[in-house]
């Protein structure tokens, strides 16, 4: 039944994404957040199919740490659920991705004018260069960047040393750095096609403390974020009458 349900989610992912995609390009003409409302309704709309069709539901804690004005997101990442969600959450999410996504015709047009900020991750330090300016711009513009510091997608119980980027972003950037854990993966696994039931918890962790040394910042940031995504991880991943609720910020 489960992989049945994962299938009719794929399907009905995949016609209401095409509806998307065209309903979204007269919108390359609107300014970049009226667009990135058109992103949230695409975004909440796979959201809502994950429910419907497969069972798989979202709770929030540590919603009293969200941040409403420009910061910089720094999030465990399991799952594509992950790229989804904070368009849910945020006002104005700004994603730190690869390069090659903005290549791809038509999406990659889509996470351009929603202001993506991609980096060639095989370029090092050169990458940090690129990515710092565009951050400062939109922050100023006062979006919150997404980051994710593994760089990739990790399966539960597993993670991948943080990048130096987020250390220098959290040097020069004039904004909070707000760690995130979540269980995603648990449900939806990398390059999976079946999705789970039951209810992935995203934990809003507090802002990082200033004034921390670079590698007293990355080991705390890795510390929060590894620790928290392990007792996630570790909580029943059947779903229960009790759990069956979507959480969201102003609940």
């Amino acid at each position: 039944m489960t992989a049945l349900r994962s299938a009719l989610f794929a399907v009905l992912a995949l016609l209401f994404t095409a509806v998307m995609m065209a309903v979204m390009l007269p919108g390359l003409a609107l300014p970049r957040k009226r667009f990135q409302r058109l992103a949230a309704c695409w975004c909440g709309g796979l959201l809502v199919l994950l429910r419907v069709c497969c069972g798989l539901r979202w709770r929030l804690t540590g919603a009293e740490n969200l941040p409403r004005g420009p910061a910089i997101i720094a999030a465990k990442h399991q799952s594509a659920w992950d790229t989804l969600i904070f368009h849910v959450l945020l006002d104005d999410p700004v994603y730190v991705l690869k390069r090659e996504l903005v290549r791809i015709p038509l999406f990659g047009w889509y996470l351009s004018k929603g202001g993506s900020i991609a980096i060639d991750r095989r370029a090092g330090l050169r990458a940090i260069r690129t990515m710092l300016p565009a951050v400062d711009c939109a922050l100023a513009e006062g979006a919150q960047v997404i980051v994710f510091p593994e760089g990739t997608r990790t399966a539960p119980g597993e993670h991948a040393p943080y990048h130096p980027g987020i250390a220098a972003l959290y040097n020069q950037a004039d904004a909070p750095i707000v760690p995130v854990a979540l269980n995603s993966g648990l449900f939806w696994g990398r390059r999976h096609l079946r999705k789970r039931p039951g209810v992935i918890t995203i934990e809003v962790l507090p802002a990082m403390p200033a004034g921390l040394s670079r590698s007293a910042f990355l080991a705390e940031l890795e510390q929060r974020v590894e620790t928290a995504t392990a007792r996630l991880s570790a909580q029943p991943i059947a779903p229960t009458r009790s759990t069956l609720t979507i959480s969201t910020p102003e609940q």
